[in-house]
């Protein structure tokens, strides 16, 4: 069977970056704070507001997410069907949007090796 991959299981994991997703001031001003355009800075963001969205998923499910997000960044995907329909907490915008996912994917794999 063939695997099929859906970009919005990316949009849906980083849903946490959302104004649609207005809860928490703490975790809001925190997203404002960081340099969505430093690898660092995201990285470290990533560890501290994905990784426990990560886990929350079943095995099955995490190991979709790694293999979806690969399967976009190896079609060259530019990712604009994730980013247009995202307004985030960022101060700026995502230059550039492969960069992002290649430091969430590499997130990813590192999670899913510590479990």
């Amino acid at each position: 069977m063939r695997d099929i991959y859906n970009i919005a299981s990316i949009r849906g994991l980083l849903f946490v970056f959302d104004i649609e997703n207005a809860d928490d001031d703490a975790r809001e001003a925190l997203i404002a704070s960081k340099n969505v355009n430093d690898e660092k800075e995201l990285s470290d963001l990533f560890d501290l507001l994905l990784k426990p969205e990560f886990f929350a998923c079943e095995q099955k499910g995490r190991e979709t997410l790694i293999n979806t997000v690969a399967y976009f960044l190896n079609k060259n995907d530019d990712f604009d069907r994730v980013f247009e329909r995202m307004t985030t907490y960022f101060d700026d915008e995502v230059v550039d949007q492969v960069k992002f996912m290649k430091v969430l994917l590499v997130c990813l794999q590192r999670y899913q090796k510590e479990r």
